[in-house]
């Protein structure tokens, strides 16, 4: 399974091709929308998600509700495009409204301009905006809601802002997701919620930015996903490739990777016993993936993302025109979309686990597929 996806930050629509997507699964689209909604919430966020209120439409693929084992084309128009039509139109003619000739340190801006040999900066930023990642998050939200079909329950929490530290997460919660949804920044714990929210406000009356990390867990996925035998099989190396691919996102880890490194061997690795019949592990510092495979524990997928280069207060940079010492450019922007990354990471990690279950289990449809699953499930509680 792969997908191809389209569209500018100001463009008409964003779009996604997705190829693989197997026949027979019913499609909530509720769920998708309720998904692209958390995305633009969250505090933080700016002016631009009054404006857009994201829907998907489903283009091709799908009849009555159904997937049909073609090419699915998903679709999300911007609706702030009418006020950008002329400034962004794909066959108008070139007009220098709101042409940037001043980089953001920290952003694609500069290089972007030199790669691709534009004569306006605005080619780069519209594409490499992080707008991209609503019809991404739509994407994977199918994907999320196919890997139910199999035991797999995903959510996705704000672990820190700024120097503001999530300390302890419950994990077994039950009420962990409606905690978590609760939140104004998507932090199951009240007190912490309280303390990120005034570290944003404090980067926003400085007209700063603030960046965080969030943490991803996927429950019920079964051991065996992955492959220990090709670098590009592995399925830590993948979710790492595909979250390390959100904008803004600097460093990714499997369970306690950074926090592995520093430790003996003998304080890492999870103990493992036999438990009313099935291999168990007493801890889960792995974060649910040994060998590039999936272990039958949790997986869990952390990212860590940097402050939003678009400042207001500006940044010490340099107009190409002239070549001379300007202020960054400006438009408007979040302070933080650390919540946001919550849910689309959990999209890029869907995305994944289920191209991961294709391609264990192979078959056309959900059917083929779950059936495969469950007698695979059997065969592990008999080891």
């Amino acid at each position: 399974m792969r997908f191809l996806d389209g569209g500018e930050s100001h463009g008409k629509a964003l779009v996604a091709i997705i190829e693989g997507f197997p026949a027979g699964f019913e499609i909530d689209d509720n769920f998708i929308n309720k998904q692209l909604l958390l995305r633009q919430s969250g505090y933080g966020r700016g002016g631009r998600q009054k404006i857009e209120k994201d829907k998907v439409e489903f283009i091709s693929g799908v009849r009555f509700k159904q997937t049909i084992g073609s090419p699915i084309t998903m679709v999300i128009y911007n609706r702030d495009f009418e006020n950008w039509k002329e400034i962004m139109s794909p066959m108008g003619k070139l007009i220098y409204n709101k042409r940037v000739s001043r980089p953001r340190p920290g952003h694609a801006d500069l290089t972007g301009y030199i790669k691709y040999d534009r004569s306006d900066m605005r080619d780069v930023l519209e594409r490499s905006s992080a707008r991209e990642t609503a019809i991404r998050v739509a994407a994977g939200a199918l994907c999320e809601a196919a890997l139910k079909e199999f035991g797999v329950d995903m959510f996705a929490f704000v672990k820190s802002i700024g120097s503001v530290k999530l300390k302890n997460i419950m994990y077994d919660d039950e009420n962990i997701v409606e905690k978590i949804e609760k939140s104004p920044v998507f932090c199951p714990d009240e007190k912490t919620s309280d303390l990120m929210i005034a570290e944003i406000e404090k980067a926003k009356a400085e007209g700063d930015s603030v960046g965080g990390s969030i943490e991803v867990v996927a429950r019920g996925v079964v051991a065996g996903l992955g492959s220990y035998s090709f670098y590009d099989r592995r399925l830590d190396a993948r979710l790492a490739f595909s979250v390390m691919g959100i904008q803004a996102v600097k460093a990714v880890e499997i369970g306690d990777g950074f926090e592995n490194a520093f430790k003996f061997g003998s304080e890492v690795h999870d103990e493992i016993e036999y438990i009313n019949g099935r291999y168990k592990r007493l801890s889960n510092r792995a974060g649910g993936i040994e060998g590039g495979m999936s272990n039958g524990e949790d997986i869990i997928v952390r990212a860590y993302m940097k402050p939003i280069p678009t400042l207001k207060k500006g940044l010490k940079s340099v107009d190409v025109d002239t070549h001379k010492e300007e202020l960054s450019a400006f438009e408007r922007s979040d302070v933080c979309a650390v919540p946001a990354l919550s849910i689309v990471a959990k999209a890029a990690v869907a995305f994944e686990l289920l191209n991961a279950y294709i391609e264990k289990f192979g078959g056309d449809t959900m059917e083929e597929i779950k059936e495969r699953v469950e007698a695979y499930k059997t065969y592990l509680r008999r080891k």
